[in-house]
């Protein structure tokens, strides 16, 4: 009982701390199609950055949780302490745009056949758009994920089409691709490129990749890390660093989800 407690206390610590749009599968921009399992949660503690000419701007911290409501379904939440720095004005902190979806996979992986999942999203005007912390008009991003595995390597990737109405902005769409090897039982490293067009009017469309790392410290407990940059587009560097809890809701044990 007591270790329970603890257990507990620990992912009300973790939700307690977390307070940009992040259409991701950590620590990747391109997603997967796996839900987490029926009963289970994940959780992420997570600092995502990007700098370019005009200055740095992201989440300095932010939560995210999954949990897998039925079987193959899961929910989503992202909660953002975001950032805006631009260069030579004045910085602004505060809370950001909260993202609200769920993940249902539709069609399982077999021998010959890829697994498949759509992720609907959507980012509620919760932050502060006047300082860079919002978008100021709610969007609906439509994704569809594939993956399929052999041996230690798993190829997964896909993309959607992002609905962003109101002055200034414009509808967009992001397409992706992900190569990553099981390198060690608890190391996994992999490598994407994706290209996405721009939210906004006179925005540039970005070409970019990303390589990354997933570490299992433990079966509850796991480190990942990504950093990359544009290949055509204006970001000059970006990174993305989360601690990622996994929890059993139903027993209150700890648990290990095995990564793609």
């Amino acid at each position: 009982m007591r270790q329970t407690l603890r257990y507990f206390s620990l992912v009300l610590i973790v939700y307690s701390l977390a307070a940009s749009t992040a259409h991701a599968g950590p620590p990747f921009a391109t997603d997967d199609p796996v839900p987490v399992d029926y009963g289970h949660w994940e959780f992420y503690l997570a600092t995502q950055n990007e700098k370019s000419s005009d200055g740095r701007a992201g989440d300095a911290a932010q939560m995210e949780l999954n949990y897998g409501v039925v079987p193959d379904v899961q929910l989503h939440v992202i909660l953002p302490l975001s950032y805006d720095a631009p260069k030579g004005e004045p910085s602004h902190y505060g809370y950001g745009d909260t993202e609200v979806g769920f993940k249902y996979r539709f069609i399982h992986e077999t021998e010959w056949i890829p697994q498949v999942a759509i992720f609907p999203l959507l980012q509620l005007t919760t932050g502060d758009a006047s300082k860079g912390l919002g978008n100021g008009d709610p969007q609906v991003y439509l994704p569809v994920w594939f993956q399929k595995s052999w041996g230690s390597w798993t190829a997964y990737g896909g993309g959607g089409y992002g609905f962003n109405s109101g002055e200034g902005h414009q509808d967009y769409s992001f397409i992706g691709g992900l190569l990553q090897k099981q390198v060690a039982s608890n190391v996994i490293v992999g490598a994407e490129v994706y290209r996405e067009t721009a939210p906004d009017v006179g925005g540039r469309d970005n070409t970019a990749f990303n390589v990354g790392t997933i570490v299992d410290l433990s079966e509850q407990h796991h480190l990942l890390f990504s950093v990359g940059r544009s290949i055509d587009g204006p970001v000059e560097f970006q990174c993305y660093v989360a601690y990622q809890l996994t929890f059993d809701g139903n027993s209150l044990h700890l648990w290990d989800k095995s990564r793609h």
